[in-house]
């Protein structure tokens, strides 16, 4: 037996752009159904930064323009995008956050703080202003279904339970004026509420993609719009070659739902698939290392649409971030790989792969270095792992994947288990070199003549620091290039990078209104994806913080629109 349901709109996955496709579709009068494998909403989002990368915002500290805007996206896609394709995005991104704002959900850019595009040698780049912050939420006003919200990683939370929007944890790491009263601050708040402590640990204050996440689960529980969590995709409905619903299974019972205007499909991307991994991304590559909620994003969305015909785009690509193998703070006995965004910018460290050599500008985006690890790897066999090492200055002042700094957690507070295990550790490079597998001289002839460059400030082999994108990741404590130090002081240490993600970014081909394309060109009537199911818009490339969470709510807010024209089924 199976339950059957007919609606307007399905939506399957629950991650921002899910939610706000629902919502939208409640909002242009359609009737939706919003599923999810999970039994917890949010998906990676929730896990996520929270921004979003949207060009001419309005709110930019520097000009912008659409043109100025579409000549970056065009330089950094490299022709591999439809013309029609950046332009929508360009467009209808402003028109989505106007949308947010109206359904409550906040954003903002900081006047002092805000990420630079990640290629700033490109037409069109801006050394801050296109990302934006998602504003602090009180999940109290959820209600109980704020315990069903997916948690931030503790590594991003002040001693594991306190939350941190994006500005006051780059002023506590940056101890920049005020930060001993921003760090007071958050500390009085979560101890205050005394009585929200006594039913959970959990702080009620959401920040960066909880804040985003439950702000949108606000949303939908103001409107009444139905979200079936513990429910996974099976299959599409197709009826004289157009989408007319799904079949799904919730808890062992299988749902048969028919959607009169169509599908939206945004459950992510395939990382979390082995199988998947090894078919499309172009060197072999662990679901371990990826950054994203375990289990969730294996591509039963993608393989849906693969099964009625759907094309592709841009399968080999993935979010790239080089991540550290670190004991899990959640699941005792467990590692979890934990993403280096901003760590290789500081000082007193540098990346080698396992023959000693550096392979690229350590401050680049963490997309820009898993590129470079790709590269690396297929001229020398000699990555994938590469290691970052860094010296006893770097593990005092700075923190790495979640562990403190020696002046907070010094190396005598670690469970003994981690030393040369997770964390190596040694007297001379030379016997670091020896614990880590690499040619001890070849590590000691780079660590020379990095260090020589990190006296007179100019690196003279990638280029570290030379741009503002470099700068802004770096410590601006430290001449006379804040992210050059020289790795001189022991004891050393290194940790091992793998080619992790924040998600793959290859799926279903889609046009400009998000339609999903079929091998012959053409869309197939009633179906959508956007988010990492689909290609991205982005191809191969990470314009800026917040470009995957912008665009899979932009092309949200587009299919939706391109549905409500579309005549029913």
């Amino acid at each position: 037996m199976s339950d059957r349901i007919s609606t307007d709109v399905v939506v399957v996955g629950s991650g921002a752009g899910g939610m706000l496709a629902a919502i939208r579709a409640h909002d242009l009068g359609l009737r939706v159904v919003l599923l999810e494998k999970s039994d917890r909403y949010g998906g990676t989002s929730a896990v996520s930064g929270g921004a979003i990368w949207i060009p001419n915002n309005g709110e930019s500290p520097h000009q912008d323009s659409p043109e100025q805007a579409l000549a970056y996206l065009r330089a950094v896609t490299r022709g591999a995008v439809p013309e029609a394709k950046l332009q929508r995005y360009v467009e209808s991104s402003p028109a989505m956050v106007a949308y947010l704002k109206a359904i409550g959900v906040r954003y903002y850019t900081h006047p002092t703080l805000s990420y630079p595009d990640y290629y700033p040698a490109a037409p069109g780049a801006l050394p801050s202003g296109r990302t934006m912050f998602v504003e602090p939420l009180d999940g109290l006003v959820l209600g109980e279904e704020f315990f069903r919200l997916r948690e931030t990683h503790p590594e991003y939370r002040l001693l594991g339970n306190i939350s941190l929007d994006v500005v006051e944890g780059a002023q506590m790491l940056a101890k920049s004026k005020g930060w001993q009263r921003t760090l007071l601050g958050v500390i009085l708040r979560y101890q205050s509420r005394i009585g929200w402590r006594r039913r959970t640990n959990r702080d009620r204050r959401l920040t960066n993609g909880t804040a985003l996440i439950g702000g949108l689960r606000k949303a939908l529980l103001e409107r009444g719009i139905a979200l079936r969590l513990k429910t996974r995709l099976t299959g599409l409905v197709m009826d004289q070659g157009r989408v007319t619903g799904v079949i799904a299974e919730q808890e062992g019972r299988l749902l048969q739902i028919a959607a009169a205007r169509g599908v939206i499909l945004a459950a992510g991307g395939f990382e979390q698939s082995q199988a998947l991994r090894d078919r499309y991304l172009e060197q072999p590559t662990q679901a371990s290392w990826s950054a994203t909620p375990r289990g969730n994003n294996a591509g039963e969305a993608l393989q849906a649409a693969l099964d009625i015909g759907a094309d592709t785009a841009f399968m080999n690509e993935a979010w790239w971030a080089p991540t550290v193998p670190m004991p899990s703070a959640e699941a005792p006995n467990t590692v979890r790989n934990i993403p280096l965004f901003f760590e290789r910018a500081y000082p007193h460290c540098l990346a080698v792969n396992r023959l000693g050599k550096r392979f690229t500008n350590e401050a680049c985006s963490y997309h820009q270095f898993g590129q470079a690890m790709l590269k690396d790897q297929t001229e020398t066999g000699a990555n994938l792992p590469c290691w970052m090492v860094f010296d006893a200055t770097f593990r005092r002042q700075y923190p790495l994947a979640g562990l403190m700094p020696g002046s907070v957690v010094p190396d005598a507070k670690l469970p003994p288990n981690w030393f040369d295990n997770l964390l190596y550790r040694a007297n001379s490079l030379r016997e670091l070199a020896a614990k880590i597998g690499v040619s001890a001289q070849t590590l000691e002839d780079t660590v020379r003549r990095f260090n020589a460059d990190a006296v007179v400030g100019v690196d003279s082999e990638f280029g570290r620091g030379g741009n503002f994108h470099n700068l802004f990741y770096g410590d601006a404590r430290h001449q006379p290039n804040q992210t050059l130090g020289a790795v001189q002081t022991a004891p050393f240490y290194a940790v091992r990078l793998d080619l992790g993600d924040i998600g793959t970014k290859g799926g279903a081909k889609t046009d400009e209104d998000a339609r999903v394309l079929g091998m012959d060109g053409q869309p197939i009537p009633g179906l959508y994806a956007v988010g990492n199911v689909a290609g991205s818009v982005m191809g191969s490339a990470y314009p800026g913080a917040g470009a995957t969470l912008g665009s899979s709510m932009t092309f949200a807010y587009v299919a939706v629109a391109d549905m409500k024209r579309q005549p029913a089924g």
